[in-house]
């Protein structure tokens, strides 16, 4: 059975004393054992987060980016082998505003997941349209184009530890939302491509998760759908109740 997932990125917001108030809501109140929840913190918050929350609360924490490179003159950047030296598990890659606004292609995306399965990071692996592809009707063209260069290029056992996240870009921080049945169609599409390379025995296993404003109002309708298997939230993860609603909404 494919995990139940909620994960938050909470990308550049929260001061310390913020980012600790918000953690701690999250990691002290009830939630359901069979979700897996995980907060995409700022990096500099990860090592005081993990050792003051995450080892007591049955929840991760994942860094919002890591380099393909193992080390390097590359300042300011973060390798995988110092989130797996501070025992953070998973990694935000290919997220759209870090291909949008860094740069990062399929092949970046592509050497970044190889990097953070050989160091031991589990990737949340982003793909989505802008709405430019999606008014054009060409939006299943242009996310499969990101998989079959990137996602698709892992072998069997890097596929298994991977989380997929599924972000229409048109509705991330727009207000706007894909409706449930649009989100479905998108995740039965990245389903579909991914058996095609690698089977239904691994197909079945991949959770994929759906990424643009998702909130507490409209998480439970989403999450009905077949292959929606939880959602990468944004900004209503910055608000530890609304977080919490949407955790509870499976």
């Amino acid at each position: 059975m494919r995990k139940q997932i909620a994960a938050g990125n909470w990308k550049m917001n929260t001061t310390w004393s913020d980012a600790e108030d918000l953690c701690m809501t999250v990691a002290n109140a009830q939630r359901p054992l069979d979700v897996l929840t995980i907060l995409g913190v700022p990096s500099v918050f990860l090592q005081a987060l993990n050792e003051k929350a995450v080892e007591k609360s049955q929840f991760y924490l994942a860094a919002q980016n890591c380099h393909q490179s193992v080390s390097g003159a590359y300042t300011g950047e973060i390798s995988a082998d110092m989130l797996r030296s501070i025992q953070i598990q998973y990694v935000i890659l290919g997220h759209s505003e870090r291909r949008e606004y860094f740069g990062e292609g399929n092949e970046i995306v592509y050497k970044k997941l190889l990097h953070a399965h050989e160091t031991g990071l589990k990737p949340i692996f982003c793909c989505g349209e802008p709405l430019a592809e999606r008014m054009a009707g060409s939006h299943k063209e242009y996310v499969l184009n990101q998989l079959q260069q990137s996602l698709l290029l892992l072998n069997v056992a890097q596929m298994l530890d991977t989380i997929v996240a599924y972000e229409p870009i048109w509705a991330i921080g727009t207000g706007e939302t894909a409706s449930s049945e649009q989100a479905q169609e998108m995740h039965q599409t990245i389903r579909q491509a991914i058996n095609d390379i690698h089977g239904s025995h691994v197909s079945e296993q991949i959770s994929i998760l759906y990424g643009g404003s998702v909130k507490g109002s409209n998480a439970k309708e989403i999450f009905s759908q077949n292959d929606v298997d939880g959602g990468l939230v944004g900004g209503a993860s910055l608000n530890a109740e609304e977080f919490l609603r949407i955790i509870h909404s499976f």
